[in-house]
């Protein structure tokens, strides 16, 4: 009988498998015994944990045990020292506080205001609204105007001031922006202060300018303030 080539093959793949996976596993458990060389297994008994605990502490010079009577005595003068830290606390306290009470106290300084500079405050109102500018200054290249605002009005107002219109003497429109100014005003309100800034570039020329505003979206008041002095 002819013995199939394939059948050959076949066995001939098997016994080459068997003996890799022999050797491999041959190899693998002579490196994993190399590797566990010295290795030994922690002692999990607990007697033996408190016997090595006991020598250990024995073998330890200088550590003595404290009695029962003792360790009260040291909780209770550390309680009678810090009894005694209050109580010395508590008197501090007590002659600050008698020392400030004979103090006189003292009166808080009058706010003196600055006097009003010629030709201000020039102010307009409109619906119970006011808005006055305060004074005028030159400082670091810019105009800078000082305004106030109150409504006394029985309703809140509300200001957009992109819309403000800056004019000069001679008709030309100013850019300008705000700062502080309030976004709404209150009925019956306190007075806000903010400043308008105007660019000295565009001031070449000019001694008065004129504020125009107007209530957003409503429209319904207009504030306008004319000739204001800005002469350097």
């Amino acid at each position: 009988m002819k013995i199939n080539s394939t059948v050959i093959l076949t066995l001939v793949l098997l016994i080459l498998m068997l003996g890799a996976g022999s050797v491999s596993a041959f190899l693998g458990f002579n490196l994993g015994s190399l590797a566990l060389k010295g290795v030994s297994t922690p002692d999990g008994r607990p007697t033996t944990k408190f016997a090595s605990a006991k020598t250990n502490n024995s073998q330890q010079p200088g550590v003595t045990l404290l009695k029962e009577e003792e360790i009260l005595k040291i909780v209770k003068s550390r309680i009678d020292g810090k009894a005694k830290a209050t109580k010395s606390e508590k008197l501090d306290d007590e002659d600050e506080e008698i020392n400030k009470k004979q103090k006189p106290q003292e009166k808080p300084q009058e706010v003196v205001e600055e006097k009003p500079q010629p030709g201000f405050p020039v102010s307009a109102e409109s619906e119970g609204v006011t808005f006055a500018v305060q004074s005028a200054r030159y400082s670091g290249g810019d105009l800078l105007l000082k305004v106030k605002m109150q409504n006394k009005g029985k309703d809140s107002v509300r200001f957009l001031y992109s819309f403000l219109d800056v004019t000069d003497d001679k008709g030309r429109t100013l850019s300008a922006s705000t700062e502080g100014l309030p976004a709404e005003l209150p009925a019956n309100g306190p007075t806000f202060s903010g400043t308008v800034i105007i660019p000295t570039a565009l001031l070449d020329d000019v001694n008065k300018v004129s504020l125009s505003l107007t209530d957003y979206p409503a429209q319904k008041l207009k504030l306008d303030v004319a000739d204001i002095p800005v002469a350097r």
